[in-house]
Parts: C-alpha cells; sequence; structure tokens
C-alpha cells in the first residue's frame, strides 16, 4: 500500500468520527487524565463533576487562604494533563534532631509546611529562623490513584514482612482522617506516604494547600502560628467546605475526580529488554512492579491488575536523598519508594522529590536519578539502602543503559504517541507514516525493543490494518 493510499485512507477513517477503543480482542489503554474504564453512568457523572471542583479555583468568598500554596487542585496538578504532577514544588521546614532532642516540625511557627502566598500580603507565611532544614517536594501525579487504594493493605505489610535481600521498607501506618478512632491503614500517597486514601488527600490537601476547611480538618492554618493575623484575614466561618445541591462537599467533589483517574498506560505492554535489565539489578525489589487490587466499592476498580512500579513503602535513602524532614513514621532521612508509571512525561523535565535530576533530557535526567539515589561517599551508618542498585546500574553497558532508560521511557506512553505528549493526532501519524513502519500483515519483525513497538498495539510482531484501525480510534478517543 502506498503512502498516498495509506494517508486518503486514514482521512476516511478519521471522518468516520470517534469510535469504541477495542478491535476484536484488542483495547487501547486510557490515556493519562481519561477516566478509568468500566464505570457506570452515575460515576461518570462524577468523575466529570469531580474534574469541575478539581479545576475550580476557589475565592476568598468561598473560604480560599488566608494562606496558601495555589488557588485550585488543577494549578499544580497539571502535567500532562489535570491530575498530573508539574514542576511546582511546595516547601518543608523544621529544626534538625540534636542529641536526645527530636526533630521539632516547629508547627507553633507555621511548620513543616510553608504556605507560600496570601489573600493579603500582612498575612505572608515565611521560614523561621529557628529553622535549620528546609526541603522543596514537587507535585506528585495522581493518576490511578483509585486504583492504587484499592490495593489491600496486607499486601503492602507483606511486602514489609517478607522483603526482598538487602531490603528493608516500613509500611507508614496511622488512622485515617475520616476515621481517627478507627482502625490504622498503610500510607501510599505522599512522599513520606504519608496519606493512605484519597478523601483523606483531598481534605488535607484543601486545607494546606488552599486555606480551605472542611470536614476533616477544621482549623484554619495561622500564618507564622500568628492567632491575630489569622483572626484579621479569615473572616469565612469555619468548616469553608459545604455540600452542594447534591450533597456532595468539594473534598468528596475532588475525591471522585482522583479516585476515578485511570492508571498511566504502558507502551509497549510487556517483553522490552529493559525490563529484565531492571528487574536483574535490583530496581524491582523497592519498585515493584504489579498488583492486583481487591475489592472496591466499585467494580471498576475491583481485581484490577495495575503497574505502578512501587512497594508504596518507607526506605531509608541515607543522607543523600533524604530530605531531612520527619513525618509521622517517615524519618528524616526516609522517602517513600515512587511510583515510576507515568515517568515518560516526567522524565524530560525532571525527576525526583526535588526536582534535582534536571536539564540533561530525558535519559539524562533517568540517569542522574538513579545516580542520585546513594552516595557511595556517604559513611555507613548514614548510607541508602540503594547503593547496591545503584552500583550495578554504573556496571551495566552503554547499550544496557539505554535499553533501561526505553523501558521506563514506555512507562506512562500512549500506543501510537509518537511524540510522546499524552495526545495522539496527526503529528504521531506523520512520524509513523515517515518512517514507514506499516508494513502490513506478516513482517513480523517488530520487536517490543523496536521504536515501532508504540503502533504494534496487537503486539504481534507487525504493524497492519488491526493496528491501523486502532489508531483512528486513538485518534478519536
Amino acid at each position: 500500500m502506498s503512502r498516498n493510499s495509506l494517508v486518503t485512507v486514514a482521512s476516511v477513517m478519521l471522518l468516520a468520527g470517534a469510535a469504541s477503543a477495542q478491535v476484536g480482542n484488542v483495547q487501547l489503554q486510557p490515556r493519562m487524565g481519561a477516566p478509568v474504564s468500566g464505570l457506570t453512568a452515575t460515576q461518570l457523572d462524577r468523575f466529570e463533576k469531580g474534574f469541575d471542583e478539581f479545576e475550580h479555583l476557589l475565592s476568598n468568598e468561598e473560604g480560599l487562604g488566608p494562606t496558601m500554596n495555589d488557588t485550585g487542585c488543577g494549578q499544580c496538578h497539571s502535567a500532562p494533563d489535570p491530575g498530573g504532577s508539574s514542576d511546582i514544588t511546595v516547601t518543608r521546614f523544621g529544626r534538625k534532631a540534636v542529641g536526645m532532642t527530636p526533630f521539632d516540625p516547629l508547627a507553633s511557627l507555621g511548620g513543616s509546611l510553608l504556605q507560600k502566598i496570601a489573600i493579603d500580603d500582612a498575612a505572608l507565611d515565611f521560614v523561621p529562623p529557628e529553622a535549620d532544614v528546609t526541603a522543596l517536594r514537587a507535585t506528585p501525579s495522581v493518576f490511578g490513584a483509585g486504583l492504587v487504594e484499592a490495593i489491600p493493605d496486607s499486601v503492602l505489610l507483606g511486602l514489609q514482612n517478607s522483603p526482598p535481600p538487602g531490603v528493608s521498607g516500613t509500611a507508614h501506618t496511622f488512622a485515617l482522617l475520616e476515621d481517627p478512632n478507627g482502625p490504622t491503614h498503610v500510607g501510599r500517597f505522599g512522599w513520606k506516604a504519608q496519606v493512605a486514601t484519597m478523601l483523606s488527600f483531598s481534605g488535607d490537601a484543601s486545607l494546606n494547600e488552599m486555606g480551605l476547611t472542611n470536614a476533616l480538618v477544621g482549623t484554619e492554618n495561622a500564618p507564622n502560628g500568628n492567632q491575630a493575623i489569622l483572626a484579621q484575614f479569615d473572616l469565612v466561618a469555619d468548616p469553608e467546605d459545604h455540600p452542594d445541591g447534591e450533597g456532595f462537599t468539594r473534598i468528596q467533589r475532588m475525591t471522585d475526580f482522583q479516585r476515578f483517574l485511570a492508571a498511566p498506560p504502558q507502551t509497549p505492554k510487556s517483553g522490552m529488554t529493559g525490563e529484565a535489565i531492571f528487574n536483574s539489578i535490583g530496581c524491582a525489589n523497592c519498585h515493584v512492579p504489579s498488583y492486583t487490587t481487591g475489592t472496591a466499592p466499585e467494580a471498576a476498580l475491583s481485581g484490577k491488575a495495575i503497574r505502578p512500579y512501587s512497594d508504596f513503602l518507607l526506605h531509608d535513602m541515607g543522607m543523600t536523598l533524604g530530605d531531612g524532614i520527619v513525618q509521622g513514621m517517615g524519618t528524616e532521612r526516609e522517602m517513600r519508594t515512587s511510583s515510576l508509571w507515568g515517568l515518560s512525561i516526567r522524565a524530560p523535565e525532571s525527576l525526583l522529590h526535588d526536582l534535582r535530576a534536571t536539564g540533561l533530557g530525558a535519559e539524562g535526567n533517568i540517569d542522574l536519578a538513579i545516580l542520585e539515589h546513594a552516595n557511595p561517599l556517604d559513611p555507613p551508618s548514614e548510607m541508602s539502602e540503594a547503593l547496591d542498585v545503584r552500583n550495578a546500574y554504573l556496571n551495566l553497558s552503554a547499550t544496557q543503559k539505554g535499553q533501561l532508560q526505553a523501558f521506563l521511557l514506555s512507562l506512562g506512553r500512549a500506543e501510537f504517541d509518537a511524540d510522546p505528549n499524552n495526545e495522539v493526532d496527526a503529528t504521531d501519524w506523520f512520524f509513523i507514516d515517515f518512517n514507514d513502519w506499516f508494513q502490513g500483515p506478516g513482517a513480523n519483525n517488530v520487536t517490543p525493543d523496536d521504536a515501532a513497538a508504540i503502533a504494534d498495539v496487537d503486539q504481534d510482531g507487525d504493524v497492519d490494518l488491526v493496528d491501523f484501525g486502532m489508531f483512528q480510534r486513538a485518534v478519536t478517543q
């Protein structure tokens, strides 16, 4: 089939309009920002209304501030679509432990989270002079959050209790904000795994990032602990979050959106040489690839196979990658294993909790992030438990490192997304066509390691009419 004929066929197919995301038994993965597959009409309605709330910018009259870090969830959770990550950071601060005196979050002075903006300059927060440690933390993604929430606590506790050799992860356990007198649960969200559910996440972030008091946290943050300034500028009665006409509060709406977000795609889905290398050098000991979710209130979140690449446990990252901040059970040197799904979008900009792995392009940032997992010059008592894995990575050949990086860049990549930018459009078709990836059935020369694998949706070794039909559906998703 000639190139001109392919373009003509593509044009006809695109004119057909939106279609199912499935041909035969082959189904496209939802892209980041889309709802999880299988939601009911009622759940989709809740997802859409939750999206509206997630994108809503709070006003002073609705309870914004008086101190905050932004005016809406979507201002920070934005890339590549609402619910994603960003290069926006927040600042944590405190006073280091000395002798028998433990770490002090300086809560009486507004710590440990700095709210960097205010509804009036007179209410601005600042890092107090008593603080001798500060840390930046980047905005994390919440794609697939409802699926992660549905991983049974027992599974994560099992990873803690039966770790691989050389690994010592800790499950961060606590009572939920929505059930403070109830049983403890295993945290899985936040850089210190300090949040276990999306409802807790929504309630906590609404207060601490936007200044919105709610049913879970009803006491406003005083600027640097100054109650007089709080009284002067906090003019909306607490709690500021009230039910709407259907009985849903803002934090419940935000929770619906985040819980129903699809997991990031992975293309190709399996079989890359880089994943075998990832496993062989020990990355998968902490970045655990896969889970099956337990029973959630929604069938769409229950019994689903997911691949987040994290054990969601706290690990001692030494003085190199620990952030110096204590939160609950999370010590100065401990950080939660970051989920790697969605990495393809983050890697070209920056990686790690403080964005230190940046400026080197996607592959270079990945290389730097892995090296930053441990510093071989640290004394043994302060060494990261990732040292052996870091050294194993250093011992790989240049070809093996490239294969590992290519695998990591498949995490978050959608089928046919040649750019990659989480969209499938005419630019992607031009790339596919220009490189002659479409060869028809029987070619059997496309492996998961080939660039053309992003167009071999059924993973049968060729890019044929089945895949071509799926491209049309990808464009109209």
